[in-house]
């Protein structure tokens, strides 16, 4: 891969995973006043505002934003066809497919990175960081269920660690099941 397409494969991925963050903090009833959630909704609102006047909520899932991070994930790749083939682009139905299991694959990237950031924080800011109170209310609503399962350790919190183990389990699996193509994702 050359370095154009690293660029352009790491600035998509970046704007695509803050984009999702913004349907998981809607999701998730986050404080919105927080420094963090302001970053967030700053970065996506020039976007997802005039679609939001198009395309209506169901429920608590905003429509819109999902699919400005799906168009996100499809034009990603016309971008990186574009780069690589020096302008030849053979357009396809397929990009729409392909579109849908990046934004599946961002979306679980996006869910690993913030269970990383919320144990590594809870290391070592004490609860006194805005971005460690966000990454509480995101990661809350996953793993209170595991700790009611799990056994008290005495003061350790192993759910994230079996939410993580969960949650490669499944990469692997969808990966045995679509094939090659999702590792390249």
């Amino acid at each position: 891969m050359n370095a154009i397409a690293f660029l352009v494969t790491t600035v998509f991925d970046l704007y695509i995973m803050v984009v999702l963050l913004r349907v998981w903090l809607q999701w998730s009833r986050a404080d919105f006043y927080n420094p963090f959630s302001q970053f967030v909704v700053k970065a996506t609102q020039p976007v997802v505002a005039p679609l939001r006047r198009l395309i209506p909520p169901i429920g608590s899932l905003d429509l819109a934003t999902v699919l400005f991070a799906y168009v996100l994930s499809t034009a990603k790749f016309l971008v990186l066809q574009l780069v690589l083939t020096k302008g030849a682009v053979a357009i396809s139905p397929e990009w729409l497919l392909i579109g849908l299991m990046a934004l599946v694959k961002a979306a679980g990237s996006l869910v690993f990175w913030v269970m990383i950031l919320r144990a590594i924080l809870s290391w070592v800011s004490q609860g006194r960081s805005p971005v460690e109170y966000v990454m509480h209310q995101l990661s809350e609503p996953v793993l209170a269920p595991i700790r009611r399962i799990l056994p008290s350790m005495g003061g350790i919190d192993l759910s994230v660690m079996v939410f993580l183990i969960g949650l490669n389990f499944l990469n692997i699996a969808i990966g045995e099941f679509i094939g090659p193509v999702w590792y390249q994702l």
